[in-house]
């Protein structure tokens, strides 16, 4: 596999990958960004596009956050049980 340029921005690795080369090995540069990589085609030396890993939708991102809002627990003393023995679903 011949990678023509290796870019490191921020957070990610940028792959520069002529067109030939992603057709002849696309399962492999796939499996790149499905790992967080991006991969920037180029045909003659002029960039054409990217592939990128998705991203996460905002409104799903901001409903998770609200599920997850006021659910964590603070415990003062790690050592002891959070429940007591007669609020374990396990114990009714």
């Amino acid at each position: 596999m011949y990678i023509s340029n290796v870019q490191y921005g921020v957070g990610a690795i940028v792959i520069d990958v002529n067109v030939t080369e992603l057709r002849q090995n696309l399962p492999a540069y796939l499996a790149k960004v499905r790992k967080g990589q991006r991969i920037r085609v180029t045909s003659r030396g002029r960039l054409i596009a990217e592939i990128t890993p998705p991203t996460v939708d905002a409104d799903i991102a901001t409903a998770a956050r609200a599920l997850l809002k006021g659910s964590v627990v603070r415990y003062d003393r790690p050592l002891e049980p959070a429940l007591g023995e007669l609020e374990w679903d396990a114990n009714r």
